[in-house]
């Protein structure tokens, strides 16, 4: 069993690993792999596409989610007891919670597979499916310059994660202040985009949309990049904010078709996680 918590735990070669299993998903293998299996999941009420996509993901598999508030893991009861009680019945742990420290404690008292579905740190299901779907529209993903426009936090940090395991080039652009250690940052939109083939964006909470001013990326910017480059937004994004709503109705968009494949890609993690337990017996 593996946990999945952070993409620099794990290796280039276990990612494609995920992306081969996503692939047999897709094929129709693995069906009725979790039958018999309960998967205890961690959800907050606003979580749409991660949440959806895990459920129907261990349906599919032929488990049974069993699901809770995300709140229940903040009650005076200590997480190692809670994670005692769970080892007598859940075969997998998935866990949305700001805080990762969370997850690494229910990793050390869980004797099943923890997986994150996000942290105010990063977002490695997310992350791992823009990869798989680029991986199917570009040549060599990890050989493409990546620009993410957005402040540091959680999907600009799983970016940075991703590009240490994968290898590939990746600069920020930002307003001043909202930099992310060890990458190179741009603070206008027009000097970051040049030679770069992958945009990606993340929402932006109201009281910093002053900041990143120079930062929106419009049809007009994506204009300025490499030929071919595509524009990934982190769902949900905001047509006037981040993204003009021009570029999200121009050729460069590639939001709606890439998050198809969550479903196959967090089915192939969960498989990845489980695998020594499952493809044993399969």
């Amino acid at each position: 069993m593996k946990n999945f918590i952070r993409l620099t735990d794990y290796t280039a070669s276990d990612i494609y690993d995920i992306f081969r299993l996503a692939d047999e998903v897709l094929q129709g293998k693995y069906h009725d792999i979790f039958k018999g299996k309960s998967v205890v999941l961690f959800f907050p009420s606003a979580s749409i596409r991660t949440r959806v996509t895990f459920e129907k993901g261990i349906y599919l598999l032929g488990g049974q989610p069993i699901l809770f508030p995300t709140e229940t893991l903040d009650k005076k009861e200590d997480l190692k007891d809670v994670c005692g009680y769970l080892n007598n019945w859940a075969d997998m742990i998935i866990v949305r919670h700001k805080d990762i420290n969370v997850l690494e404690k229910m990793v050390k008292y869980s004797k099943v597979p923890v997986i994150n579905a996000m942290t105010d740190s990063n977002h490695p299901c997310e992350i791992v499916t823009d990869m798989y779907s680029l991986s199917k529209i570009r040549d060599n993903f990890v050989n493409d310059k990546y620009l993410f426009c957005g402040k540091s936090g959680n999907i600009g940090l799983a970016w940075k994660e991703a590009s240490e395991v994968m290898g590939f080039d990746l600069s920020q652009c930002c307003g001043a202040g909202y930099e992310i250690d060890g990458i190179n940052t741009y603070h206008n939109i027009k000097e970051a985009v040049k030679g770069k083939d992958i945009i990606c964006t993340d929402s932006l909470p109201a009281e910093v949309l002053g900041d990143f001013r120079e930062c929106q990326v419009t049809r007009e910017i994506m204009d300025m990049a490499n030929e071919h480059a595509v524009l990934n937004p982190c769902p949900p994004f905001y047509r006037g904010e981040e993204v003009s709503d021009d570029v999200i109705e121009s050729k460069y968009f590639v939001g709606y078709e890439f998050k198809k494949n969550l479903l196959a890609v967090q089915q192939a993690v969960m498989i990845w996680c489980m695998a020594h337990n499952l493809l044993s017996h399969h």
